[in-house]
């Protein structure tokens, strides 16, 4: 993939780096993969806004893609590469030998003509999935399930790839892209490779109209509301308020910096070897 620049004619252009979808070779979809994808607006099922900033943006049609590459054995052949709205990662439209077509999330450098598999009889090759205990060590793997035939959750997006570290006692070691050593036991299967898209962190919208188009309405900051509409709001300018320091909270309350969300006994903490903060904390 590769990133097309603008002339800073205007505004919206000065900043404005896009993707220039060399990889794709299909523009529509696979009728029989995709269904209606139904919009929210940030509603519950009384109507209520539960979810902020969420309404309007263009149609969507949700592609099916098969997480759990559930045809074991069979070779399948890539037949083009897609693009998806529902994620930043591209697909990839597979034909298995017996003519099912399936969508699969597309690898870096795979290209239509490949031929890709899972089960624990597939190489150890680009696109295959497999089960951890059959993956070398050191490769670079994406897709990886967390339960056994629970389907692909971890590593999915663009970009993204985790390592395999290790193995013992019927458990893989993975470092997961955000530094986080996990065990993971080595039956739950994992596709071959790094996602693709790779320079999708170096996209730039430009503009906040991009945003509209895929659904995000504005964000106003609590700090300039009034102090009946936000707990950090009011003041002459801007007020630290109450005395000292003032708290960033949301529009409840619950404090928006620093807070830690997550249980204290969570009872997957067993399976985090090493914390994804350890290395922020060296640094400071």
């Amino acid at each position: 993939m590769a990133i097309r620049d603008y002339r800073p004619l205007t505004p919206t252009q000065r900043f404005k780096t896009l993707s220039t979808f060399d990889e794709i070779t299909r523009s529509k979809p696979h009728k029989s993969l995709t269904e209606v994808k139904k919009r929210s607006g940030g509603r519950n099922n009384k109507g209520r806004l539960t979810s902020r900033h969420i309404g309007g943006g263009h149609k969507q049609k949700y592609r099916k893609v098969d997480f759990k590459r559930r045809k074991h054995g069979v070779a399948a052949e890539v037949i083009g590469i897609e693009y998806d709205p529902n994620r930043t990662a591209r697909i990839a439209l597979i034909k298995y030998a017996d003519g099912e077509m399936s969508y699969i999330l597309a690898p870096d450098g795979l290209a239509p003509g490949a031929t890709v598999m899972s089960g624990p009889t597939a190489p150890p090759g680009v696109g295959n999935s497999l089960p951890l205990s059959e993956i070398p060590l050191g490769a670079g793997i994406h897709n990886i399930e967390i339960a056994p035939g629970r389907g692909g959750q971890i590593a999915r997006s663009a970009g993204q790839q985790a390592t395999l570290s290790n193995r013992e006692a019927g458990y893989a070691l993975v470092k997961l892209p955000s530094g986080e050593i996990r065990r993971i036991h080595d039956t739950c299967c994992a596709t071959m490779g790094q996602v693709g898209n790779v320079d999708h962190l170096n996209v730039v919208s430009g503009k906040a109209g991009r945003s509209r188009w895929k659904g995000v309405r504005p964000t106003v900051r609590g700090m300039v509301m009034n102090p009946i509409d936000h707990p950090n709001g009011g003041g002459q300018g801007k007020s630290k308020g109450g005395g000292g320091r003032q708290h960033l909270t949301s529009p409840w309350g619950q404090l928006a910096k620093g807070f830690k969300t997550r249980s204290k006994k969570k009872p997957s903490d067993r399976f985090i070897m090493q914390d994804r903060r350890v290395n922020r904390k060296k640094k400071s």
